[in-house]
């Protein structure tokens, strides 16, 4: 089987959606079909930003526990957010700054997540315990995912 990721999951995320206007639950049901359809993935789930903190607080995830808070510009998240660009990490034991909150994470990818207004909703994070296991094929399936889950969230 393959590593890469299904362009299908985003299909799958719109019908899953359909109607649900609950941030929570769309974010959790989100985390969990990201996890039960990507291969070789350790951790899959979602950072919300705080504005009055300027930093991420976890969010609906599936896997291992996590980091509660993460600073804006800090890690891999927190440069996803600032810089408000898809982070390719192929390895995170090479990107300056990153933030261990799981030893066995070796790879990441991290999708910003901003409303149509501009509102910074937060990160969306995905983790492997293989080096290079992201692709930018995946990058692609993964920022029309997030499109995906923000109409849904836009529309609530």
């Amino acid at each position: 089987m393959s590593d890469r990721v299904n362009p299908l999951i985003t299909a799958q995320l719109d019908a899953l959606l359909y109607g649900e206007t609950n941030l929570v639950a769309n974010l959790s049901n989100a985390s969990a079909l990201l996890k039960q359809t990507l291969t070789d993935v350790n951790w899959a789930g979602f950072y919300l930003y705080q504005p009055e903190s300027d930093d991420l607080i976890l969010g609906p995830f599936q896997g291992n526990v996590a980091c509660v808070h993460i600073e804006n510009g800090s890690g891999v998240c927190g440069t996803g957010l600032a810089t408000q660009t898809t982070q390719l990490v192929p390895d995170v034991h090479a990107f300056a700054g990153h933030i261990a909150c799981d030893s066995a994470s070796n790879a990441e990818i991290v999708v910003p997540l901003t409303l149509s207004d501009g509102t910074k909703l937060g990160v969306m994070d995905i983790d492997s315990p293989t080096k290079g296991r992201f692709t930018s094929e995946d990058q692609v399936v993964l920022e029309d995912f997030a499109r995906t889950l923000l109409k849904h969230v836009d529309n609530a």
